[in-house]
């Protein structure tokens, strides 16, 4: 199983994704388990989120691109509500 990874996404990388036609999901603050069935990458447009998985801790907030392997177990812990265009596959 991979890793989570987290970066900072160009506008030009954003476009050439097509990220900002993606359907958008929200959350409120909440804490919550999560399995990923499949590969998602998602685009964080507001909130800010820990996800643990094991051992492993991602942070990530606003303009961070996000991709969360297939199999993954974590816990998602939303301190502030977030908003995030996302694709699976």
């Amino acid at each position: 199983m991979g890793k989570i990874t987290v970066r900072k996404a160009s506008e030009a990388e954003i476009q050439s994704l097509g990220a900002k036609s993606w359907p958008v999901w929200s959350c409120g603050v909440s804490k919550f388990d999560w399995h990923y069935s499949d590969q998602e990458t998602c685009l964080v447009l507001e909130g800010e989120v820990t996800v643990t998985a094991g051992a492993e801790r991602a942070s990530f907030g606003p303009g961070d691109l996000v991709v969360f392997p297939k199999g993954l177990d974590c816990v998602w812990d939303v301190r502030k509500p977030v908003r995030k265009h996302y694709k699976f596959g």
